[in-house]
């Protein structure tokens, strides 16, 4: 969402992302767009007639794809990862959705057929960083949205790291890049010119 936002904001001079996810394309075609078709209408069938249930009822039901209470030993890595993330001290917070529930069941359908990258290569030529983990879930996002975008664009992969420890684990993220880029490419003197000929006026 963030390149998003830059390819449609000209006033935005440099983006980064970490860990991103392309949101629309996982949940149009699944996890490495392993969805076929006919899951795609049967699943954009389950969301219609779920609105109707919700309206019915006058309340959002819940996705069933939240966190478990407690691990089994039986769950894929990536839940692991975010669950030693979301229910732990490390990120846990009473008031998030992804600490004590889930999404809306219907929450799917507003992405499903609105892809968010179409227009990252008119980003450029404002410069794009693009960080992930080299053992992240996620990387494949990462690694085509750096070949969709055009130049000048960079992408970093920190080694041994998954999609969450670049959520918190300051000891691998690189924020020596990160001060380095911004500085580099955002515009210092530019900000000041408005500010002066705002305060003129």
């Amino acid at each position: 969402m963030g390149l998003n936002a830059a390819a449609v904001d000209k006033r935005i001079k440099a983006v980064t992302v970490t860990s991103m996810y392309n949101m629309s394309r996982v949940m149009a075609n699944g996890y490495y767009d392993a969805l076929t078709p006919e899951q795609r209408t049967q699943t954009l069938e389950r969301l219609g007639e779920q609105r109707w249930k919700d309206a019915e009822k006058g309340s959002y039901a819940a996705s069933s794809s939240n966190l478990p209470e407690k691990l089994t030993g039986n769950e894929p890595q990536f839940v692991v990862d975010y669950f030693n993330y979301y229910k732990t001290p490390r990120g846990f917070h009473p008031r998030s959705i992804n600490s004590n529930s889930s999404w809306t069941a219907t929450n799917p359908w507003s992405f499903m057929n609105m892809p968010l990258l179409t227009y990252i290569k008119e980003i450029s030529p404002r410069p794009v960083l693009i960080i992930a983990g080299e053992n992240a879930h996620s990387r494949y996002f990462s690694e085509d949205a750096y070949k969709a975008a055009a130049e000048p664009k960079e992408l970093i992969i920190i080694p041994k790291a998954v999609h969450v420890d670049l959520y918190d684990n300051v000891d691998i993220i690189p924020f020596n890049r990160l001060e380095e880029f911004f500085k580099t490419h955002l515009n210092v003197e530019s900000t000041k010119s408005k500010t002066t000929l705002e305060e003129s006026r």
